[in-house]
């Protein structure tokens, strides 16, 4: 089963939900940048939830399929087409021998994501597949992908063949498809909540209140390692100096311009720039699909409520698990 690159896009990597525990030794998470919609691409297709599938930003990639494949497209809407035709996402699909699935640019969000059948199957590096590409590790070869590249997809699993199965008996019509509205939006404007940062209260009051209430516009320097933002400058009460510490997803620093910064999946594993807070879990996913020039409003929330949001996310995740899997052994 076999995928041919014929035009890689603007940026395509393989990537699953990380490479976790090796942060000691300097060696990033990197992993999805939107890892809601990578886990439920694989749901769709059968597979386990962190399983390496396509991260596609902003402009379109095309494939071609050696095989009959089942796959299935999440994310941001990147006009994918199948021979031409519009694809259906959030469901799975079964692509036929010899068909050209292409992506053109983004009408709502930053990045899609294709899960595949089987997996996609290419060496595992520290555990984790993902593409990183700075230390080109991961992923094929550890760069984005390019024109002419091949790569192949494993074993069905069960639920992998009860899919084609029913995808064959109806021609591909299925009559649902996963309610991505209750997991996050793709607004132009998004209210981001955040837990004060350990030096939050280095900050002056009038930052402090400038930075819960205005807003903050995402700036053409935006990738998988940061976001830089533009807004009213934040300043500190005095310079300090502050030994390097551990960053995360979604730490948001503060360089000497005043302007924040959030860390993103590529970020490195220690940062030096006074930290005024830290985006929760279950928001991160909406930074991700964020397009620059969009607003990024910051509200304040508890360490209490981050978590009842974080285990509420994934009850529904687990409910989503397994009405897709209720839906395809349903006969």
């Amino acid at each position: 089963m076999s995928v041919k690159v014929i035009h890689p896009g603007l940026l395509t990597t393989i990537q699953d939900l990380g490479r976790f525990g090796s942060q000691k030794f300097g060696v990033i998470v990197s992993g999805a940048m939107d890892p809601i919609s990578l886990r439920v691409a694989n749901l769709l297709v059968g597979n386990f939830e962190g399983e390496g599938a396509l991260e596609i930003t902003l402009l379109g990639t095309t494939l071609q399929f050696g095989s009959d494949q089942l796959i299935a497209i999440t994310g941001g809407d990147l006009q994918p087409t199948i021979d031409g035709e519009k694809a259906p996402m959030w469901r799975p699909l079964l692509i036929r021998k010899g068909s050209i699935l292409k992506f053109k640019s983004a009408i709502t969000g930053c990045r899609a994501y294709v899960a595949f059948a089987g997996g996609i199957e290419v060496p595992e590096v520290l555990g984790s597949k993902s593409t990183y590409l700075r230390a080109a590790i991961g992923g094929i070869q550890g760069r984005a992908l390019r024109k002419g590249d091949e790569f192949t997809c494993g074993n069905y699993s069960t639920i992998s063949l009860a899919f084609v199965q029913q995808l064959d008996k109806m021609k591909n019509h299925f009559t649902w498809s996963v309610n991505f509205s209750e997991f996050f939006s793709f607004d132009k404007t998004q209210t981001v909540r955040v837990l004060q940062g350990s030096e939050f209260n280095h900050f002056d009051k009038a930052s402090q209140h400038v930075f819960f209430s205005d807003s903050y516009t995402l700036t053409t320097e935006a990738d998988r390692m940061g976001y830089r933002l533009d807004g009213k400058q934040l300043d500190l009460t005095k310079k300090f100096e502050l030994l390097s510490e551990g960053v995360t997803y979604g730490t948001i620093q503060v360089p000497s311009n005043g302007q924040p910064i959030i860390l993103m999946v590529d970020r490195q594993t220690t940062g030096g720039y006074p930290k005024i807070g830290q985006v929760i879990s279950v928001d991160l996913p909406r930074l991700a699909q964020l397009q620059p020039k969009a607003k990024i409003l910051f509200k304040e929330t508890t360490l209490e409520q981050a978590e009842a949001e974080l285990i509420n996310q994934e009850i529904m995740l687990n409910e989503l698990a397994l009405g897709i899997r209720m839906k395809a052994l349903h006969r």
